[in-house]
C-alpha cells in the first residue's frame, strides 16, 4: 500500500561526513559555523556540539497500522559544504538504517533525488544545508503516492514522458549521409536537452495535480526538443504535435511559471510550452 500526498507537508531528512568537535566559541580552521549550527537536546546526534536539525518525512507502507506517517527529527554535524543529500545520508548510516530515500550520481546529472525541502522542489545533492532555514524539513514529492520515506513512484511520469516519443525519428537520407545541425538550431534547443527526469516540475504543476492525464512540463518540454530539431522530418514533427496538441497537452497550461521556478536545470519550461502552442496553431492553419 502507499500514501500519496495531496497537500505539501514539511519533511526532513539527516546525513553527513562526521566532523571533528569544535569547541564552543572556536572555530575549525577554514570554516564558519552559522548561527542556526545548535546543540540538539533529545533527538538522534543531540550530543554534537555543532549541528544542524533536520526533519524527515516517515512512512512505511508494510507496517501501516503500528506506523502512520510522521516527521522524525535528526541532529547531524554540521561542515561547509554539506547538502541535504550530505544530512540524509549521514542520519541513514549513523542513526536509522531504515530511512529510505533516492540518490545516485550526487552531482545533480542522475535527477533520482528530487525531494521537497522547506515547501519547495528541489535536489537533494545541489541543495546547500547554509542556504537552508532551520530546522530543515525534507518530504517526498508532493501529488506522487509514497512508497515509503522519501520515496515515491515514478512510473506515471515516466509513462507521460514516453507517450511524447521522447527520442530522435527521421527517415534515412539518401546516400546514408549525416543529417547536419546548423548552430542556430544547436543553440534554440539546447536549453530544452538539460532535462535530467527528475520529476521537480511535474510535481509543482498545479495542472498535473488535478488532472492526471495531463502530459506536463517535462514530457512537452521533452516534445519542444524534437519538435523543433530541424533534423526531424516534417511528418514526424506533425505526428508529434498531434500528441501534444490533445485534451491534456499544452492547452492546459495555464502559464504559472511553477515548473520553471524549481527546475534544477533552469530550463524555460513556461516558454517552450508556449512556444509549442504557436506552433500547433500554425499546424492547423493551413494557408500559415
Amino acid at each position: 500500500m502507499s500514501t500519496q500526498l495531496t497537500e505539501p507537508e514539511q519533511r526532513t531528512d539527516e546525513s553527513t561526513t562526521e566532523q571533528p568537535a569544535v569547541e564552543e566559541g572556536e572555530e575549525s580552521e577554514g570554516t564558519t559555523i552559522p548561527e542556526w549550527a545548535t546543540e540538539s537536546e533529545e533527538s538522534p546526534g543531540a550530543d554534537d556540539d555543532e549541528s544542524v536539525r533536520i526533519t524527515v518525512f516517515r512512512y512505511d507502507p508494510e507496517v501501516e497500522g503500528k506506523q502512520e506517517p510522521h516527521f522524525d527529527d535528526f541532529y547531524v554535524p554540521w561542515e561547509q559544504g554539506m547538502t541535504v543529500l550530505d544530512a540524509l545520508m549521514y542520519a541513514r548510516d549513523q542513526f536509522d538504517p531504515s530511512l529510505t530515500f533516492r540518490h545516485s550520481c550526487r552531482q545533480a546529472i542522475c535527477g533520482s533525488d528530487a525531494l521537497f525541502i522547506n515547501g519547495r522542489q528541489r535536489l537533494g545533492c545541489q541543495t546547500q544545508i547554509a542556504d537552508l532555514d532551520t530546522p530543515v524539513r525534507i518530504e517526498p514529492l508532493p501529488h506522487r503516492e509514497v512508497e515509503k520515506d522519501l520515496v515515491v513512484d515514478m512510473q506515471h511520469f515516466y509513462e507521460q514522458m514516453d507517450a511524447v516519443d521522447p527520442y530522435f525519428r527521421t527517415e534515412a537520407t539518401e546516400g546514408g549521409e549525416e543529417q547536419r545541425q546548423s548552430r542556430e538550431n544547436r543553440e534554440k534547443i539546447k536549453m530544452s536537452t538539460r532535462c535530467i527526469w527528475c520529476g521537480a516540475c511535474y510535481s509543482s504543476c498545479n495542472i498535473a495535480a488535478g488532472d492526471n492525464e495531463y502530459l506536463g512540463p517535462a514530457a512537452i518540454n521533452m516534445a519542444y526538443r524534437f519538435v523543433m530539431d530541424e533534423r526531424e522530418e516534417e511528418t514526424i514533427k506533425q505526428d508529434r504535435l498531434e500528441i501534444i496538441e490533445q485534451e491534456h497537452g499544452v492547452w492546459r497550461c495555464q502559464t504559472q511559471f511553477s515548473c520553471t521556478e524549481v527546475c534544477p536545470k533552469d530550463i524555460p519550461l513556461t516558454e517552450h510550452i508556449q512556444e509549442l502552442k504557436r506552433e500547433a496553431v500554425k499546424k492547423n492553419l493551413k494557408f500559415w
